[in-house]
């Protein structure tokens, strides 16, 4: 297949969306696929509006010799109103890749129903749908018209991405260790709030009984952490127990996993991170958002926890119960390997987007116009 896919940024970035993309392109280069990527500024709502008027990239989608084109769906900003004008011109169908809605986590009214609009009118504009959870899919359904269904699917993120793992014997000994409890955040910039009240939580805790290692972009930014956490942690002396990791590398991602015991993943916006599916290959308890996609693995209390955003009052009283009560962490450490086992593989999930996108294709041709052939 000859493929376009049309993103924010670079596929090379923090993001789980991103993540998600790039394994999907690496799953289609090994089939052979040619795959074009076309990268978009995402720095701005009003620079992303004026895509749509951008004679030279409608001009360059127009012309271009694609089987189907792919598009992340929080490129809406730049292609809700450019695909309309597609459609009567182009032979090959627009695939949307949907990972959430944005509409639906904005608390500002009038940006709420601004967002709305224009996720509506983008999602009408494709062909069909790949979801990376069914909370997504049901999302991006309740947008559509009545009667006006698109061909969809789901397929999580993998389990395997990293190297190595861990056994079951191993993460018994991990949580029988004495010391602090071993408390790993991860996320990018956009979660920096949820940062902020996970260590408002330990504030709570006595310094001894934790530590917690930080995987994120943002605090490589110049002046982030000083905004955000610098205050607190000159206020309250805890900067001794946080590690700042950065960005590691797989091999140092690994042994982050298999050092800690408790991960703390937000996911308020709704994106089903991998990061979720990762910590628990390495028997980590995780600890969700209630709202989010996270809902679909996590099962609260049983193989971690699904807490309320950005709440540290409730995040403190669960770190305390696991750090008082070691049993109950290493149960839910186990729980989650376990549930880890049956979760498809990235191989599994992209090849199944794959054999999609070639149903699509083939149901496209059939019905395209003689002169497009």
């Amino acid at each position: 297949m000859r493929i376009g896919l049309i993103v924010n940024g670079r596929l090379n970035t923090v993001s789980s969306g991103h993540l998600y993309n790039a394994q999907l392109v690496d799953c289609l280069y090994e089939e052979g696929d040619d795959v074009e990527v076309v990268s978009l500024a995402g720095d701005g709502l009003g620079r992303a509006l004026k895509h749509n008027f951008n004679r030279a990239f409608y001009d360059n989608l127009r012309r271009a010799d694609f089987d189907l084109l792919l598009q992340d769906s929080r490129s809406y900003p730049s292609l809700f109103w450019l695909n309309h004008k597609l459609r009567s011109e182009i032979p090959y169908p627009i695939v949307s890749i949907a990972h959430t809605v944005q509409h639906e986590t904005e608390w500002r009214p009038w940006l709420k129903f601004g967002y709305r609009k224009l996720e509506q009118r983008y999602f009408e504009s494709t062909d069909a749908l790949i979801c990376s959870s069914r909370m997504a899919r049901v999302a991006v359904e309740k947008l559509l018209p009545e009667r006006e269904e698109r061909p969809s699917m789901v397929a999580y993120p993998g389990s395997d991405r990293l190297p190595g793992g861990i056994s079951q014997h191993e993460i018994i000994a991990r949580a029988q260790k004495p010391g602090p409890l071993r408390v790993l955040f991860v996320g990018d910039y956009e979660q920096r709030q949820a940062l902020f009240s996970l260590v408002s939580a330990l504030n709570y805790l006595p310094l001894h009984q934790w530590h917690l290692d930080v995987v994120s972009d943002f605090t490589v930014e110049s002046g982030m952490v000083d905004r955000w956490l610098q205050p607190m942690l000159d206020m309250a002396d805890i900067g001794q127990n946080i590690t700042f990791c950065g960005m590691p590398t797989e091999e140092a991602m690994v042994e982050i996993y298999q050092r800690n015991q408790v991960a703390v993943v937000p996911d308020g916006d709704g994106v089903f991170r991998a990061a979720i599916v990762e910590a628990m290959s390495f028997g980590l308890v995780v600890i969700g958002t209630s709202r989010g996609a996270s809902i679909e693995i996590i099962k609260h209390g049983r193989n971690g926890y699904r807490l309320t955003p950005n709440n540290s009052i409730p995040m403190a009283r669960h770190l305390a119960l696991l750090i008082q009560n070691r049993r109950l962490l290493l149960r839910l450490g186990l729980e989650a390997h376990n549930r880890f086992q049956t979760h498809p593989t990235w191989d599994e999930s992209m090849t199944a987007v794959r054999d999609f996108l070639l149903e699509i294709v083939d149901r496209s041709h059939s019905f395209a116009p003689a002169d497009w052939e």
